[in-house]
């Protein structure tokens, strides 16, 4: 097997070093690129979410090369989002304090929050700790969760009321919170010391997850303000220099009430900051679709998405010129999401897809001066969003998705130049750079399954890398090119540094 797989790269390098070789027919799209005019310089950091999850614990398998996977994609603003499924790892106080007693527990968070600090050491990190102890919310019943930390609960997260209507009482548990991993510890409800010899360097605390979504309490904009007034008010007491980042939306496609309302800053206390907002966003084809038209509705989805990434940003400037956009969740999945197996098999072609989408968003969002696109996510697995991974759950290595993204990550970065780019394909996207550095890149990325071939002048003595569906999982192929045509296997990401 391993051998057939080095045939097939090599004969995915030969395709790309060979403009004679044209699988899919017909002439070469033709494009140019006017190096002298600039239309962005770019502020987008490709980034990346971890959540918590049972592969990620110390003694799995999977522990050592998912962190590895992340230690060598040297992101910026890493997000650890502890998510609501796996109580005993995310919160820190399942019960409530009674009788004398309270019942703070790290040992787990601490886990997972000390090897994430030590993959990502020398860049700065988001925190979102989200996920609110369900006994603070007015709910029928107390909440029941599993003894076994790795089950998933997806009954967790009830309630839509908190049953202290100042917010004192879940702003105090998210400054415990803050304390506990910048100074060193926290006094608890009846004010015993709890030290936990943490002083981590967090750039930003993101208030709460996907509060809109009717698995998180299904907030609305007025509720989800008064919340983040409080915990951003008792934070900065734990911690005057925080950052903070506000929303982290499920929907903003179909919320645009969230940013008209929250952006205002009538809506705030006085003097309450807003750094930078934040939203997720998805591809998902229909159950019936085969892999054949699943390339037309991912791509189709994403340009919707980009639509409405246009519409929020003109709020955001029209009300809070000054803040930042952090797309905290950028991915796909497949229907079926929380089966223990799916209803049919990935296909091997999805993850290629799946990462061409990401690439053809990240490069339309850098357009629009997006701050920071973060991928999502780091692990899943059977029954818990497995087709979002950008790793395999079973060793840990990186798949298709994650090698576009590192891909980008490498080439990338804060203060490249976007130029004008023309293509006369709706088939194949195209995006020159000039690095900060003074490299001529191109991005470019086939929308579609099939061979096609890309001539651009200037090309001839390049140097392409690139990911599709031959290299599937594998590094990315590295290739001299010889002429100005390029042919682009089906799925291609590929970014081409131009000879100086």
């Amino acid at each position: 097997m391993r051998k057939l797989k080095a045939l097939l790269i090599c004969l995915a390098s030969c395709l790309v070093s060979s403009p004679s070789v044209l699988l899919s027919g017909g002439s070469p799209v033709k494009g140019e690129v006017n190096w002298d005019r600039v239309i962005r310089v770019s502020k987008t950091s490709v980034s990346i979410q971890d959540c918590p999850e049972p592969p990620l614990r110390r003694g799995r398998p999977t522990h050592d090369p998912i962190y590895k996977a992340l230690r060598d994609l040297h992101a910026d603003y890493p997000r650890l989002q502890p998510w609501f499924p796996y109580p005993k790892m995310v919160v820190a106080e399942l019960k409530p304090p009674e009788n004398g007693k309270t019942y703070w527990d790290f040992a787990l968070m601490d886990e997972f929050t000390e090897d994430f600090m030590q993959a990502t050491a020398g860049h700065p990190v988001v925190f979102d700790f989200g996920t609110i102890p369900a006994w603070m919310f007015k709910t029928p019943a107390p909440v029941p969760y599993p003894d076994d930390p790795d089950e998933i609960a997806w009954k967790y997260s009830q309630g839509t009321e908190l049953r202290d209507p100042t917010f004192r009482e879940v702003a105090d548990y998210q400054a415990r919170l803050v304390g506990w991993y910048t100074q060193g510890g926290f006094n608890d409800e009846l004010g015993k010391w709890h030290a936990s010899g943490h002083h981590y360097k967090i750039a930003y605390w993101e208030v709460l997850n996907e509060s809109d979504g009717s698995d998180q309490h299904s907030m609305t904009p007025e509720y989800y303000t008064r919340i983040y007034d409080a915990i951003v008010e008792r934070v900065r007491q734990v911690s005057p220099h925080m950052k903070f980042i506000g929303l982290a939306l499920s929907d903003p496609v179909g919320g645009p009430q969230y940013f008209q309302y929250f952006l205002d800053p009538k809506h705030h206390q006085p003097g309450i900051p807003i750094d930078m907002i934040s939203y997720h966003f998805y591809t998902m084809p229909d159950a019936d679709e085969t892999p054949e038209t699943m390339q037309y509705t991912i791509f189709d989805q994403a340009d919707k998405f980009l639509t409405a990434v246009r519409y929020i940003e003109t709020i955001r400037k029209r009300l809070s010129a000054g803040m930042g956009s952090y797309i905290d969740e950028l991915g796909s999945f497949l229907p079926d999401p929380e089966a223990p197996q799916f209803a049919h098999p990935i296909p091997d072609s999805y993850w290629n897809l799946a990462g061409a989408m990401w690439a053809y968003t990240f490069a339309h969002l850098a357009a629009m001066g997006i701050d920071i696109v973060g991928g999502a996510e780091l692990i899943d697995y059977p029954g818990q969003f497995a087709s979002t991974s950008l790793l395999n759950w079973d060793t840990g290595q990186p798949n298709a998705r994650y090698r576009v993204l590192k891909l980008l990550r490498d080439n990338f970065s804060p203060g490249d130049k976007l130029v004008e780019t023309h293509l006369e394909s709706p088939y194949v996207f195209a995006q020159a750079f000039i690095t900060a550095q003074g490299e001529r890149k191109i991005l470019l990325v086939n929308k579609r399954e099939r061979q096609i071939e890309v001539s651009i002048p200037g090309l001839a003595g390049g140097t392409a890398e690139v990911v599709d569906v031959i290299t599937g999982s594998s590094p990315p192929a590295t290739t001299s090119l010889t002429a100005d045509d390029i042919p682009l296997n089906g799925l291609a990401v590929a970014i081409v540094t131009l000879k100086k």
